[in-house]
């Protein structure tokens, strides 16, 4: 797995391997979770911020995320993306600033410019007053020299949903109606002020109660470990820490495929537009900020996480599923009371990492051949490629796809655009494939290295798929025993699709 932000995952992972450990050893008390502070900060000079205290302080919010808690023990939130105050004071609160590229010019055209008093003379430049300064950008526009520089806290330009503001202090604030979860705030804040809740140790207390533990690893997985460790390799290695077995997410790709083909030929001959209904970030944004839309447009149908979980748990009803992934969404999705029947845990790659650390476990080559998914299901993780298995299915149901227009949004601002114009009536295309992450889930929120070496070692792997087709890939599973839509309800069969 690569990164831009090594520091900050370096530091996550410390913590969170520390706390598995604690919990693998039934240690997991407030006393021991304060060792960890002292562990990781020694003192007794700082190492990255101003004082050792801080620091602790900033270490503590990290070890009430690593248990599944609010940073902030003064402002518990229910949110799964939230803030460690003590980490988010040292970005520049201002967002536009007179730099020293000002020449005191006679003309004075920023302050003519200003309609609010807020900018004045100083003794050698312009100075702007923050108190008046209400961010219009008027300053910036009218000063010849570009002396004014308009600076967005990266966390506030990276959420596509506007849902981070600040308090009178500086810090940042979460709006948790408008929040979408898609965890890109968390991967542009330099100086991870931003995290998500974890849920590692309700996982290993699930698997040291002796229930049966599955996991089920995201389309995404192949090439996030090297170009050697596929499916089996991962597979392995969660067994090893005591998982009870791991299905790959591309077989719930394949039944997510099956069931939105039947609903895009049903709106199709309706004349009716719809939406993909597998990034759980996107399906939010559409819940939150386009209602009619998610009311009039979404697919019906669940997302591979939560097909391939309720098929677990219709062969095992006791069990326990635990997604694997790259997306901090998926956590939201877990939580989701509207979806009937959701997974129960989700934890992205580099939790899962710590998990297997803690337990002296490595994921290595081995020659073990497993494969669950059709190569359409397993390329679910890249832009189009949920598209490209519903029109898969379409072709192998008999359809003409020849004609169908579509609309590959990836990224927040993309999707955006897109929902933006559907709701406006004026989206040209049939279908919407939204996707909240540039280039799709591959790369998840976070900065990975997605075009070279995690992308060729996908591209090795895959490679080594065979070419089943989804609809007979799915004939071997028992696909009528559990439903595939949201409310849980019974819906069409599979039998009924692909007698189609």
């Amino acid at each position: 797995m690569l990164s831009n932000d090594k520091g900050i995952i370096d530091l996550k992972h410390l913590i969170l391997r520390e706390v598995c450990t604690l919990a693998w050893n039934d240690e997991l008390t407030p006393e021991n979770c304060e060792k960890i502070v002292y562990k990781v900060i020694p003192g007794p000079k700082p190492q990255y911020r101003c004082c050792v205290y801080k620091e602790r302080e900033i270490v503590r919010g990290r070890v009430r995320l690593a248990i599944g808690l609010s940073p902030d023990v003064n402002k518990p939130t229910t949110n799964v993306v939230a803030v460690i105050p003590a980490a988010c004071d040292d970005c520049p609160i201002q967002e536009y600033t007179v730099t020293d590229s000002c020449r005191f010019c006679l003309g004075k055209a920023c302050l003519n410019a200003c309609r609010f008093g807020a900018i004045t003379p100083g003794d050698s430049k312009m100075k702007i007053d923050h108190l008046k300064c209400k961010s219009c950008g008027m300053c910036q526009k009218a000063c010849p020299f570009e002396a004014i520089v308009h600076r967005e806290r990266p966390c506030k330009k990276a959420c596509p949903v506007g849902a981070i503001t600040y308090d009178e202090y500086g810090f940042c604030v979460i709006d948790e109606a408008k929040c979408v979860h898609c965890g890109h705030c968390v991967h542009t804040c330099p100086f991870g002020a931003i995290g998500s809740k974890t849920y590692s140790t309700q996982v290993i207390e699930a698997i040291k109660s002796g229930k049966h533990v599955y996991a089920m690893c995201a389309p995404a997985t192949e090439g996030q470990f090297g170009k050697d460790c596929g499916m089996g390799s991962i597979r392995a290695a969660l067994k090893k820490a005591g998982f009870t077995d791991m299905v790959e997410v591309g077989l719930g790709g394949d039944m997510t495929a099956a069931y939105e083909a039947r609903e895009w030929i049903e709106a199709r001959k309706e004349g009716r537009k719809m939406t993909t209904s597998c990034c759980p970030a996107f399906i939010s944004m559409l819940h939150h900020h386009f209602p009619e839309q998610y009311e009039k447009n979404i697919s019906t149908t669940v997302s591979p996480m939560i097909a391939v979980s309720r098929y677990l748990k219709s062969q095992d009803p006791d069990c326990v599923t635990v997604f694997i992934g790259p997306c901090i969404a998926k956590k939201g999705e877990t939580l989701n009371e509207n979806i009937a029947d959701r997974a129960d845990y989700a934890l992205t790659y580099g939790e899962i990492v710590a998990l297997l650390d803690s337990k002296g476990v490595e994921i290595v080559p081995v020659e073990e051949d497993y494969q669950e998914a059709s190569l359409f299901g397993k390329r679910f993780a890249g832009s189009g490629g949920v598209a490209g298995a519903v029109l898969e299915v379409m072709q192998e149901m008999g359809e003409d796809v020849s004609d169908i227009k579509l609309l590959k949004c990836a990224g927040g601002e993309e999707c955006r655009k897109a929902l933006l114009l559907l709701k406006a009536g004026k989206l040209q295309e049939d279908f919407i494939e939204g996707m909240m992450c540039p280039g799709g889930c591959v790369g998840g929120p976070s900065k990975h290295e997605v075009e070279t070496i995690v992308a060729a070692a996908r591209r090795n792997l895959l490679a080594k798929a065979d070419g089943r087709k989804v609809l007979d890939n799915l004939k071997q599973y028992p696909m009528d025993q559990f439903s595939m839509r949201r409310d849980g309800t019974r819906g069409i069969t599979f039998t009924e699709i692909s007698n189609h």
